[in-house]
């Protein structure tokens, strides 16, 4: 504990002794009665220092273990109180946030009631960085009763802030998705009579003579007819660049739209962020047509591999490798990352990579290799689109010359982007370049697109 002097006791200080003093020099008598006044000042001074020696005695605080924040919102935790001699007080608590945790009351004063033993304030904050992060001490301060003193302390405690992803503003544009309006199962019409084996029956008219069977005819002497389904569970996994070219900005291209603060905060991430958003949107999607759904994480090998399943808490677990992610100073290697996937997912599923694919050098060794994995798996790659990639002439605001060679430079950037398109198409991969507010809209409609004509 710390005693420290209070502004009232150093006000009466220079009230009671500099005026005396003064006089003393000037008036000798005096000296006596300012004697008297300092001895008193000082033992009233000293009465009230023992005073407030056990006026924290017996309180002690407390946080949740775990507390859950969306970035960018604004969020409360409970800090509980236990005051074991139930006496009646003002107490000063401050807490030493970590710097991505913004609270706007960094010390709050509560008045503890009498008889009461636990008692709890509610605790306003806001997260602005995703992570993970620990807050481990409580300072408390109180006042002694006649003012002159502060007595402080610290205390330890345990708490651990979980910052997520704010899926809030990309729900809101999927509104239909997640509400079954639209966009759920039920609405979803399937093109085709479906390609999963579901049984054998007798040839009737009418049936195709591609789908015979013809084992099950000449082991039977008569015609036997396979019967297909729609196939309704798939695998879908959701590959994430964490490398270099991740820790770029996500700017936006929206054309001096204004947005409002939270739309703002949201739009000004990292591009890992963004990814890490439309993975996590992804899968709530992937859940809402039925599908299983998995998760990698990958730089120049792979850090993280979830196997597709369903449910909250195979959701909470990606979530979890999603909210600590940070990305690395190393290049991607596609090829060790094909390598895995046709080692580890047997079962034909949809790959959607997440990656950046502007560096020519990446791009060509990502081309190259694709083949390992896209004659068993379909393929697509997302890709934020850079803010200066745009054809010539496609941007009127031309003021000067640097604009002309930024133009140039951009157009050059999106002829190669479309070129790398091409290529992989050729090998049966899709490539979506979507801006940034649009990823995880862009990527859905594809998605959906690929359950309602089987391509799966």
């Amino acid at each position: 504990m710390k005693l420290v002097p209070k502004d009232r006791l150093i006000l009466w200080a220079g009230i009671v002794l500099l005026p005396f003093t003064a006089l003393s020099a000037f008036v000798p008598s005096s000296s006596g009665i300012m004697i008297a006044l300092a001895v008193g000042l000082m033992l009233v001074a000293v009465f009230d220092a023992v005073k407030v020696a056990d006026r924290l005695k017996g309180i002690r605080t407390a946080l949740p273990e775990v507390v859950r924040l969306s970035k960018g919102r604004e969020a409360e935790f409970r800090l509980f109180i236990h005051n074991e001699k139930m006496r009646s007080g003002r107490l000063r608590f401050g807490l030493p946030f970590p710097q991505e945790i913004f609270s706007p009351q960094p010390d709050v004063f509560v008045e503890l009631p009498a008889s009461v033993i636990d008692s709890s304030i509610l605790w306003p904050c806001r997260a602005l960085k995703q992570g993970r992060y620990i807050l481990d001490k409580c300072y408390l301060e109180a006042g002694s009763f006649l003012g002159l003193w502060a007595i402080r302390t610290v205390l330890p405690i345990r708490c651990e802030f979980r910052v997520f992803p704010n899926l809030l503003m990309e729900r809101n544009n999927l509104t239909g998705l997640f509400q079954n309006k639209g966009l759920g199962v039920h609405a979803q019409r399937q093109v085709g009579k479906g390609r999963e084996f579901e049984q054998l029956r007798e040839y009737m008219a009418g049936d195709s003579f591609e789908d015979i069977h013809w084992k099950a005819t000449a082991k039977r002497g008569q015609p036997i007819t396979k019967v297909y389904q729609i196939e309704r569970i798939q695998e879908i996994y959701f590959f994430i660049d964490s490398s270099r070219l991740s820790a770029r900005s996500a700017e936006s291209s929206n054309g001096g739209r204004q947005f409002n603060d939270e739309a703002a905060h949201e739009l000004s991430m990292t591009i890992l962020e963004r990814f890490s958003i439309a993975a996590l949107v992804m899968g709530l999607a992937a859940e809402r047509q039925g599908d299983l759904f998995g998760l990698a994480v990958f730089d120049r090998t792979v850090r993280n591999f979830i196997r597709a399943k369903n449910g909250q808490a195979h959701y909470d677990s990606c979530r979890d490798v999603l909210y600590t992610l940070q990305p690395q100073s190393a290049s991607p290697d596609f090829t060790e990352v094909f390598t895995f996937i046709a080692t580890h997912i047997r079962r034909r599923a949809l790959l959607v990579f997440l990656t950046s694919l502007d560096d020519p050098v990446l791009a060509e060794n990502f081309a190259q290799h694709i083949d390992i994995i896209s004659w068993r798996h379909l393929v697509i790659v997302g890709m934020v689109k850079p803010v200066l990639a745009n054809p010539i002439f496609s941007t009127p605001a031309v003021a000067c010359l640097d604009d002309i060679y930024q133009n140039l430079g951009g157009h050059m950037l999106w002829r190669n982007l479309r070129e790398i398109e091409k290529i992989l198409q050729r090998n049966g991969v899709g490539f979506a370049l979507l801006e940034n507010e649009n990823l995880c809209t862009g990527l859905i409609s594809r998605y959906l697109s690929i359950k309602r004509r089987q391509i799966l």
